[in-house]
Formats: structure tokens, sequence, C-alpha cells
């Protein structure tokens, strides 16, 4: 019987992909030195070679808007942003990240300036405990980035993977219909 760390290996190598077979790290009692690019900044971390993302954005560099939901990649909480693409971070080795760019909650704002799905969750009241807050504005950005805002139903249908228990969905759509307006224009 295979152990996690043994069935995990070929997932592994194929994650680090270009990574010479001598680089590939199998004894998970030393840390792993890994170069990834998060919210625009370089970082040269040693860490597990188990870590999840999620667990290095919060435990290693203290980037803490990044939420732990339920760790099973079924309440959406966790999610950031990979190459643009929302990633579930609770299930994503963050080996795995390396050498992509990775965008959490906190790289989102602009000079100062809150980035307009921010905006619109604020002016709609589209969180009420705010927990899930963080992934649902990750998601919702990639929802219009991606082209999939273009009615309730298919924001809806997007957005989906994402879980409010607090039930402001309503409130979340129309908060992603304002930013697709305002993020449209700003890239035309």
């Amino acid at each position: 019987m295979a152990s996690v760390s043994t069935a995990a290996a070929p997932a592994l190598a194929h994650a680090v992909g270009g990574v010479a077979a001598s680089r590939l790290h199998t004894d998970t009692r030393n840390p792993l030195d890994a170069d990834l690019t998060i919210n625009g900044h370089d970082h040269r971390l040693a860490f597990d070679v188990r870590t999840s993302l999620l667990d290095l954005l919060r435990e290693h560099l203290g980037l803490t808007g990044t939420k732990k939901g339920c760790d099973h990649g079924q309440c959406g909480a966790c999610t950031v942003l990979i190459d643009e693409r929302p990633m579930l971070s609770c299930l994503t080795l963050a080996i795995a990240a390396q050498c992509h760019r990775i965008v959490t909650i906190e790289g989102i704002a602009a000079n100062g300036a809150l980035h307009p799905m921010q905006r619109a969750f604020i002016e709609h009241d589209a969180f009420q405990c705010g927990y899930c807050t963080p992934g649902q504005i990750m998601s919702a950005i990639a929802c219009v980035k991606e082209g999939h805002a273009g009615s309730d139903a298919d924001i809806r249908e997007y957005m989906s993977g994402n879980l409010c228990r607090c039930a402001a969905y309503p409130n979340i759509v129309e908060a992603v219909k304002q930013a697709k307006t305002v993020m449209n224009a700003a890239t035309e």
C-alpha cells in the first residue's frame, strides 16, 4: 500500500514539469527551496513538499486574507488567482504554483485604491460575516475576465463553487454586474 507521500510523487513530478529529475525532492524531512511569485513579488521559500498553497500563504507569508474554510475544496473560501485563473489553494500544492503568478485578495488593490470588484461588494453589501468574501471576490474577478458575467444565471453558475453561509447571493450577483461595467471600461 502506498503512503500519501509516495502516492503524491507522480503528481509532484508532473507539477514541477521542467525541473530536472535531480531536483525532485522526495525526502520530506528536509524543506524544499522554491521561488514563488505572489502579488507581484518574488519569494524564495523553504517548505515541506506536502504544504498546500493555502498554508504557505497564511502560515509562511502571513497573507491571511485567503481563508481556510472546509480545507476540502468544497467552499471556495480559499480561492486565489493563479495565472489569472481561480484555483482552490487548499487543494493546490505550493510547489505546483512555482513558475506561476499567484494573486491573493491582498494583491488586487492598486496604489491604495480598491479593485472595482472590492468597491462593488461594499456598495452592494455583498457580504455579511465576510468570511467567504475574499474567495468570492477572487472568483468574481475571474468570472468577469473570462466572460462568464453575461447574465444573472451565468454569474450564479460560475460562482456556484463559492458558498456564502449568510446567503448574500443576490447582492453578490449585483456586485459582479456593477464591477463588470467598470472592469470592461478599464480595458477598452
